[in-house]
């Protein structure tokens, strides 16, 4: 049998729920390998329809979407119509999800980690190979960040596509330059105060008690509701895109720093893509 590989497959950004952490984001880089027989073009499976027919499974599935531990004390879910409603007490406090069911992905564990979610998508890719594939090696990667990142969560309303999903998320670095100049300092605060946030838009606020925050709206693919702890949460007047996220970074820094500097703030969103924001104080 011949082996065939392909690193970088795609990225699934995601977000998970977990009994410490709360409700994090993520981005996990995918890698697989398929061994079997060549076919009458003398390959296991051209590279086209490897991405194709493995892609479009995992984006049809978990990327973009929110991963729960179906089997953790700390759920309690329903669905009826289409739609699931989740509630999960972390250590720091209730966390409520409404939303269509695409938008959930439950898994048979009590933890979502990378094996865990390995073991969901294998039998889903293997659906989508021909039988002359006789083996799919499947393996889930961080990115190597040298420096500051910060997991965060987000949804985005007005998107056509899955970003509309009210929490799914990255993991991501963030550059801060001073006159050119890399702050490692800068980017350490920076992830300190976000890591594990909930990066929300105030226009989707129905109600803060000053302790939980509750957002919903309804975007292409339907009604979504969310419900978290208040100190989980940071705010945007904007959408919270990555352009927007940029901009709310460098706006934040430049005051702090003193006049006469210039300001530049490379915020990604998951892996090798982001938006970029420059300014003078």
């Amino acid at each position: 049998m011949s082996c065939l590989f392909v690193e970088q497959l795609t990225v699934i950004d995601c977000a998970y729920l977990d009994a410490t952490r709360g409700l994090v984001g993520e981005s996990w880089i995918v890698d697989i390998e398929l061994e079997g027989d060549l076919d009458g073009q003398s390959m296991v499976l051209d590279f086209g329809e490897v991405k194709k027919r493995l892609k479009r499974a995992i984006d049809s599935s978990v990327d973009h979407s929110l991963l729960v531990p179906g089997r953790s004390a700390a759920l309690t879910i329903a669905r009826e119509a289409g739609r699931t409603m989740l509630r999960f007490t972390s250590a720091h406090g209730d966390i409520e999800h409404h939303s269509p069911d695409a938008a959930v992905s439950v898994l048979d564990t009590d933890v979502v980690t990378a094996d865990t979610l390995t073991a969901y998508l294998r039998p889903r890719l293997q659906a989508v190979l021909p039988a002359t594939v006789r083996r799919l090696g499947l393996s889930l990667r961080h990115e190597q960040i040298d420096g500051a990142l910060y997991h965060y969560v987000h949804g985005l309303k007005k998107h056509d596509g899955l970003c509309q999903r009210i929490a799914h998320g990255h993991r991501s670095r963030i550059e801060v330059r001073i006159d050119g100049q890399r702050d490692a300092t800068l980017e350490a605060d920076i992830a300190r105060q976000w890591r594990d946030i909930y990066l929300g838009t105030c226009e989707d606020i129905v109600s803060d008690d000053g302790e939980r925050i509750h957002f919903a709206y309804t975007a292409a693919e339907g009604a979504y509701a969310l419900t978290l702890p208040r100190g989980r949460v940071d705010l945007l007047e904007t959408d919270s895109t990555v352009e927007q996220i940029a901009s709310k970074l460098l706006n934040k820094l430049m005051t702090s720093q003193k006049h006469g500097h210039s300001i530049t703030v490379r915020a990604y969103e998951g892996v090798m893509k982001g938006a970029l924001a420059a300014g003078q104080c």
